[in-house]
């Protein structure tokens, strides 16, 4: 494929929680620096002629979580949307 030729990216985000596990850090911690990434992925696509990117941030088994986690995701979304 020739570079700048990519219309559409896609970007499942997955492991957040587990990835602040292991670091002995609370779960938001981990959602939080998985948003601080993203925005630094989609910022690396400057340069492509990219006319679409998907989030798949929140699927129907994250509502099964506390509702504080629930709480924070959500925050995160409107924060890191903005």
């Amino acid at each position: 494929m020739e570079k700048n030729k990519l219309r559409h990216v896609a970007v499942i985000m997955d492991g957040n929680g587990r990835w602040a596990a292991e670091r002995g850090l609370e779960r938001a911690e981990g959602h939080r620096e998985g948003a601080k990434r993203v925005l630094s992925f989609i910022e690396s696509l400057a340069g492509y002629d990219i006319s679409y990117v998907t989030l798949y941030a929140f699927s129907t088994e994250n509502w099964k979580r506390s509702s504080e986690e629930v709480s924070t995701l959500m925050n995160l979304l409107c924060e890191f949307l903005d």
